[in-house]
């Protein structure tokens, strides 16, 4: 057996077993206590085993912590994560707080988990991210799981009934003076079923998503519905204030 091959196995059996003494690998292969000590040594060099006190160890993989958005994949990410940290500080503890889709939404998510707060949300990709990283108190929103929105839709209103929730955080499309608009229709209507529930409604959108008119999408609710925005400086300034004429507090980050 020559040397390349003789290290795949030793690789292929510390993962089996965890790890293998000096003796260990003597014995399997047939070699000398010389010949595995150097055998250790390049492959511990390589990053393929660990090198321990007369033998070896298994690598044990990195737990990679998971996140669909990211400064690489999500347009205006650093605004986006202002605003999630602006949001976040709203909350306080053991309040129920309902986070729907969306990638500032997400990132809001991210900036509660580990904090002493009941997550309530119907979007999976949080869900899963809340769950990986521990979070203590994840509702998710029974219903029927929609791949391509990545949510989950529930068609029974009385369900959502049975939640209680201080802050309600959702973005849209486009945020006018008329109100917020959303493009996913299924999940603007799953929205709606917990909305009234909500004693506080925050919009959380980037400052690209003020416009003065709405060019597509669904009218989710009316600006005097919502009692915080939180959005860019860079938004358009004769919106905000127009926004703000009809009650609403904007926080600019």
């Amino acid at each position: 057996m020559n040397e390349i091959s003789r290290h795949n196995q030793i690789v292929a059996l510390v993962d089996e077993k965890g790890s293998l003494t000096v003796m260990d690998l003597v014995t399997y292969f047939s070699i000398s206590p010389a010949t595995a000590r150097r055998d250790i040594t390049k492959l511990d060099q390589k990053g393929r085993v660990k090198k321990v006190r007369n033998g070896i160890m298994r690598v044990e993989e990195k737990k990679t912590i998971w996140a669909p958005i990211g400064i690489n994949n999500t347009d205006h990410y650093h605004e986006k994560a202002r605003i999630a940290i602006r949001a976040a500080k709203l909350c306080g503890n053991d309040e129920n707080i309902v986070i729907n889709c969306g990638s500032t939404a997400f990132l809001l998510g991210r900036e509660l988990c580990g904090k002493n707060v009941s997550i309530i949300t119907n979007y999976f990709p949080l869900a899963c991210y809340l769950i990986e990283n521990d979070h203590e108190n994840v509702i998710i929103m029974g219903g029927l799981y929609n791949k391509t929105q990545n949510i989950i839709l529930n068609p029974i209103a009385s369900i959502t009934e049975t939640y209680a929730e201080k802050w309600m955080f959702t973005s849209g499309k486009t945020l006018t003076p008329t109100g917020l608009y959303k493009n996913e229709i299924l999940s603007a209507v799953a929205e709606q079923q917990i909305l009234e529930k909500a004693e506080k409604l925050v919009v959380v959108v980037d400052s690209s998503k003020i416009d003065s008119k709405a060019n597509s999408g669904m009218l989710f609710c009316p600006v005097n519905k919502i009692d915080i925005l939180i959005t860019g400086k860079q938004a358009n300034k004769e919106v905000i204030e127009s926004i703000k004429k009809q009650g609403v507090e904007v926080i600019l980050v």
